[in-house]
């Protein structure tokens, strides 16, 4: 009878097993499979765009440089006069862009030598493009045996060459994959209709992305480019299924694989209801629900943008503080370089991954493997802020585009307001079509009634235009009040007229005066285990003092990382915990820099 009921139990495991191999796939089963849980714990993540587009270098001061042919493409302002250093610019975009890898060498490239770096900087994860929206494939593609870096450009297989590179310091390796293209003859992404895609998916991207998978076994997958599709037209199901069964339970994607019903087209990233999610040049997000990551640049681009101020640049202090955060807040950061052509990271991007790598290393327990710190009743302890306020350059106009949200160096990247005053001269008797747009909010007032003017939401479908039609006299000051609220992902504002009867529509003028306003964080929490760790933005006295902290076991030890002496501490009833400080070694404390973590231990 046993030997019966064991052959039962294999046959029932075995039919299971079969079922399980023949299931066709679903969202639903998918998400059935569990997350793997290195990628929660790694926290920190290098992306690198690097390619053809590297060669130019060049966007506009807050664009994206990887984006290079797509402005070539649209006839984008300074595009063809930077090419005519390169390239025939009487030739079509795609030929023109093509001899860029006449000059893209990659004499300095050494993969150990990345590799070590990114280690170094305290990354667990590396994310490759092997292949951005140009099409052009950094490995030799059977799908693409003439436009890859095998045969033109460096003549390197940077996909294998860097895999191993990476695998070698113990990393875990990751691709970027491109899922339309802009120049494919099976379908012009952003020309042709999105809905005959079906061909270049079936005949070119299906077999191009299992043969890298198959050759490269990378353990995540980042895919793009996927807002004018369904997840339907990708066949991003089947795809995903088939990854996951062909790397094993170590495997992730992200959730950029086709809009979601309901979500906004046109938003990349609006993204499917599986894989782990990817903000973008944001302050996270709130869910945790699913493993995240924000991904960014350390400026406002990812590949290498020669026009970028320094000033878009993050410093040390910045960069440390805002991923601090982020894994305060349940999530990571896939922080981006954008190597120069000639193989080198810039120095400027080096340097921030250094520094940021010597923090981790005294502070890295209160970073790796860490969870949002939580009540016993499971509530989130948040990051603890303060107001502050600055004020705005002096500005004729209202019209910006904060590509990466970050009107200000000091303010975060979302979450502010800005408010302005100025008072309109008005050049002629007529009747004025006024209009204000943004993201998210924006509000008009006439300053000297304090009337509401205008009221725009951007996530309205109708949105009300109260006084859009006004008639002013020659000669009057017209002043005005305009109220902006930024919440998350893009950054928009404008206030324009029409004196045509909105024909055409400029800027309205003034001397705009602004004063910009949000919550600067300045203290937040992590867990693991039991530990508790308490992460300081501003360098602490000889007393620090935290209102509303859950009560600590009264034999809780507390220690500064970094620093030797035992702390000494007291705890209200209320929650107001008092940390005496001064027995904290000076040499030591001054050895650390851009924010400062103590542990508390039960």
């Amino acid at each position: 009878m046993k030997a019966k009921t064991i052959l039962a139990v294999l046959l029932l495991a075995a039919t299971t097993a079969l079922q399980a191999q023949t299931a066709k796939p679903s969202w639903e089963t998918l998400n059935q499979r569990p997350y793997p849980q290195w990628f929660s714990d790694a926290k920190l993540g290098i992306f690198i765009h690097w390619g053809l587009y590297s060669v130019p270098a060049y966007a506009g001061k807050e664009g994206y440089g990887e984006w290079f042919y797509r402005g070539l493409m649209t006839g984008v302002g300074g595009r063809k006069e930077i090419m005519s250093l390169y390239a025939d610019t009487t030739l079509a975009p795609r030929e023109m862009y093509a001899q860029l890898a006449d000059h893209w060498h990659a004499e300095l490239w050494k993969p150990d030598e990345w590799a070590r770096m990114f280690k170094d900087a305290g990354a667990r994860y590396v994310v490759l493009v092997t292949k951005h929206h140009d099409g052009y494939c950094l490995w030799d593609s059977p799908q693409q045996p003439e436009w890859n870096s095998t045969v033109s450009g460096p003549r390197r297989n940077i996909v294998a060459e860097l895999t191993d590179a990476v695998r070698r310091e113990g990393l875990t390796m990751g691709f970027y994959f491109s899922l339309p293209e802009w120049n494919n003859p099976l379908h012009v992404w952003t020309v042709d209709p999105n809905d005959s895609i079906g061909r270049y998916v079936d005949e070119y991207m299906v077999p191009q992305f299992k043969d890298l998978v198959s050759r490269y076994r990378p353990e995540l997958i980042f895919a793009d480019g996927d807002w004018d599709f369904t997840p339907e037209q990708l066949r991003s199901v089947e795809l995903i299924d088939w990854y996951y069964r062909t790397v094993g339970p170590q495997a992730i994607v992200n959730d950029r694989w086709g809009h979601s019903v309901g979500a906004a087209a046109g938003v990349p990233g609006s993204g499917t209801q599986h894989g782990f999610r990817t903000p973008e040049y944001s302050a996270g997000i709130a869910d945790n629900t699913r493993p995240w990551a924000e991904c960014r640049g350390i400026g406002r681009s990812f590949g290498l943008n020669r026009n970028e101020d320094l000033a878009n640049y993050l410093t040390d202090r910045e960069l440390i503080q805002h991923f601090c955060e982020l894994v305060a807040h349940g999530g990571g950061m896939t922080l981006n370089v954008g190597p120069a052509a000639d193989g080198h990271i810039p120095f400027i991007q080096q340097e921030r991954l250094s520094n940021l790598g010597k923090w981790l290393k005294v502070n890295g327990e209160a970073i790796y493997g860490t969870r949002p710190y939580t009540t016993p009743g499971g509530v989130m302890v948040p990051c603890q802020r303060t107001s502050t306020t600055a004020t705005m350059p002096a500005t004729n106009t209202i019209d910006y585009n904060w590509v990466r949200n970050a009107p200000l160096g000091d303010m975060p990247v979302d979450n502010f307001t800005i408010e302005w005053t100025g008072e309109v001269q008005v050049p002629a008797t007529q009747e004025y079509i006024v209009r204000v747009s943004g993201d998210d909010e924006v509000s008009v007032f006439t300053e000297d009634d304090g009337e509401l003017l205008l009221h725009y939401r951007h996530d309205w479908a109708e949105n009300p235009q109260r006084g859009g039609r006004v008639t002013l006299e020659r000669g009057s000051t017209w002043p005005l009040r305009v109220k902006y609220r930024e919440g998350d992902l893009e950054a928009t504002v404008s206030l324009t007229w029409s004196r045509d009867g909105g024909k055409t529509f400029e800027p309205v003028p003034a001397n705009w005066k602004g004063t910009a306003s949000w919550q600067r964080t300045t203290r937040c929490f992590t867990q693991k285990g039991g530990d508790v760790y308490i992460i300081e933005f501003e360098r602490p006295g000889q007393q620090l003092v935290i209102d509303g902290m859950p009560l600590l076991p009264k034999k809780a030890t507390l220690q500064m990382l970094g620093t030797s002496a035992q702390l000494k501490w007291k705890q209200k009833k209320d929650g107001r915990l008092t940390i005496d400080l001064s027995t904290v070694d000076t040499k030591e404390l001054n050895a650390l820099e851009h924010a400062w973590v103590i542990r508390v231990r039960p």
